[in-house]
């Protein structure tokens, strides 16, 4: 496991040896290779999963379903993530299509992984009768969880990293300065020194996520009015760090033929829209309240038979109602009498 890199940070003297591969072996005559950058994201992954079904638990949510959309939902980010990136980047990958699959080497754009999720679980969802708003309630801060965690993947790659800096946690690597000078061309309207310290935007971003788990699940616990409120929530806290975040980074993605970076023009999109639709919503709901209700809803066909049950518990109650008034007339006449 040679695959390591010393990092050194402006404000501390020391370096750090930083690996990029977890374990190394041969199994059945297969050489097996497992990279920090796929296990501290698989570890993001369990951790939102955990949180998600314990959220899934409390709101009493069918196991059974929730592991449906957890399947699909996954699967369908992952392809997402990843197509993204790529048909951002088709000029390289058109000519290498056997490096398309190679997602342990980094390469998952983070709004990819979002829309191609988002997709199959509102799919699942119609399917499997799930409230779509509320199960993103729940999976938004899930997703913070697995954000703050995974990015420091991107570290482990020594990617994902910014433009030059002075600050003390300004950060600088023999792969980061390769990069540097291998992507020169590539940068649009800005230079890069690869022998001086750069941001280490992969953490801003961790640091924010997490931030925003805790705020996102106080607002869900305290102040939640509406279904879809905590999904809108991380639509604008996401999107407010990415939009400046981004802004620092050297591997944007570009759309064609211009310098407006992808990320950061769908960033500020998102919140505008979000912001937009929770104030709406949140006057709406506040002047108006209503119960939330449940992760699970029933169909159509369950309703009517809940409805007819109840009739009928109300029938049964007034006939009751009915024998008893006639009993108790019937006594008082036969008291009459005897009188």
């Amino acid at each position: 496991m040679s695959d390591y890199t010393v990092v050194y940070f402006t404000g501390i003297d020391r370096g750090f040896s930083v690996p990029a591969v977890l374990a190394d072996f041969s199994l059945f005559g297969l050489n097996i290779e497992i990279r920090f950058y796929g296990a501290i994201i698989a570890f993001g992954f369990l951790l939102a999963v955990l949180f998600g079904g314990r959220m899934a638990y409390k709101w009493k949510m069918s196991l059974d379903k929730m592991i449906d959309v957890l399947i699909y939902g996954t699967i369908f980010a992952i392809i997402g993530a990843r197509l993204y990136y790529v048909f951002s980047k088709w000029d390289y990958y058109g000519a290498h299509l056997s490096e398309i699959p190679q997602i342990w080497e980094g390469g998952l754009a983070i709004y990819g992984g979002i829309i191609g999720g988002l997709a199959a679980a509102y799919v699942v969802c119609k399917v499997r009768k799930l409230n779509y708003w509320n199960l993103l309630d729940m999976a938004t801060m899930s997703l913070l969880i697995g954000q703050g965690i995974g990015r420091w993947g991107n570290f482990t790659n020594q990617e994902a990293f910014g433009v030059n800096t002075d600050l003390p946690w300004g950060m600088w690597s023999e792969k980061i300065a390769s990069d540097i000078i291998r992507s020169q061309s590539e940068y649009k309207g800005f230079t890069v020194d690869p022998t001086l310290p750069v941001h280490p935007t992969f953490l801003y971003e961790s640091i924010w996520c997490l931030l925003g788990f805790f705020v996102l699940f106080i607002i869900c616990k305290k102040a939640r009015k509406f279904s879809g409120q905590i999904a809108l929530c991380y639509g604008v806290w996401y999107g407010l760090e990415r939009t400046f975040v981004e802004g620092l980074r050297t591997d944007s993605l570009y759309i064609a033929g211009t310098s407006i970076r992808v990320s950061q023009a769908l960033s500020a999109a998102l919140v505008v829209v979000c912001a937009t639709l929770l104030v709406i919503l949140f006057v709406k709901y506040t002047k108006h309240p209503k119960p939330i209700e449940g992760v699970d809803y029933f169909p159509e066909e369950d309703v009517k038979k809940v409805g007819e049950t109840a009739e009928s518990s109300e029938e049964t109650a007034v006939d009751t109602e009915k024998s008893e008034t006639e009993i108790e007339s019937k006594g008082e006449d036969t008291d009459g009498k005897d009188n």
